[in-house]
């Protein structure tokens, strides 16, 4: 049998499905081992502009499965592998080379807040809490989590969430940073669906020239190298430029073509 983790295609948007409600969406090991070829299969497929994470039946992700906890940290072998699981699930969504938006409703907890942070952005409906609680297992929250928390709401504020492993409802996770795009529950999905395909219709070669200078600059590119310079310059000789300065011109929508 399948893990409960599936990668579907609508147009040009793939989805991420975490669908496993009956646990509020937690994270097997199996489920955790499936992710980085899934990610890898949206990623190489050209049809595809983006790529969606979500949850099924109400919820985004209630993190690591606990119901396997004795099982997969009972060695220290088996302490290494589960979290090399995770850990690689993580990183490949953070390294997929195409924009990735996690759509959460419900609980993100632990693990769930990882993934979504791994993620380029993250929109919400305003029934989604999130917590941060590795201190109520005598846990500290890995490296690369924590700086990407750090990242998206600051120091202090990383600190008081993990220090207190509170929940945090919506409207504040949209102060703080923590979720970028905000709409009522009732509107949600069609909000959702409605903001990915306008970023699907856009040109894939610049959101992923976006995506590359954005993330450079982030992880301390302060000068530009001769890549990134590339990432600028390079785009003004493709088709989808232009493509886009015609339809503006022409006062109609771009229909990009470029892979």
């Amino acid at each position: 049998m399948s893990p409960p983790i599936l990668l579907s295609r609508d147009g040009a948007v793939a989805t991420l499905l975490i669908a496993n409600p009956a646990r509020r969406n937690a994270m097997s090991r199996a489920m955790w081992a499936a992710v980085p070829a899934l990610v890898a299969d949206a990623a190489a497929d050209p049809a595809i502009a983006l790529l969606r994470v979500t949850g099924a039946g109400g919820h985004f992700c209630g993190g690591a499965d606990i119901a396997e906890f004795a099982e997969a940290y009972g060695s220290p072998d088996a302490i290494a592998e589960s979290n090399r699981l995770i850990r690689d699930a993580i990183e490949a969504i953070a390294a997929c080379g195409k924009p990735t938006i996690a759509s959460i409703r419900g609980a993100c907890v632990g693990g769930g807040v990882a993934i979504a942070l791994a993620c380029d952005l993250r929109i919400a409906a305003d029934d989604a809490r999130f917590a941060v609680t590795p201190v109520r297992l005598g846990l500290t929250y890995s490296h690369a989590d924590t700086r990407r928390l750090v990242l998206a709401v600051g120091a202090n504020r990383a600190k008081e969430m993990l220090f207190s492993a509170r929940a945090v409802a919506a409207e504040e996770a949209a102060r703080i940073g923590l979720v970028d795009r905000l709409w009522e529950a009732t509107v949600f999905e069609d909000e959702a669906a409605r903001y990915l395909a306008a970023i699907a219709a856009t040109s894939r070669p610049a959101l992923r020239g976006v995506k590359a200078m954005v993330d450079a600059i982030a992880a301390g590119a302060e000068a530009e190298t001769p890549a990134l310079a590339a990432l600028f310059e390079e785009p003004f000789a493709g088709d989808d430029f232009q493509e886009g300065y015609r339809a503006f011109l022409e006062k109609r929508p771009a229909r990009f073509t470029a892979p």
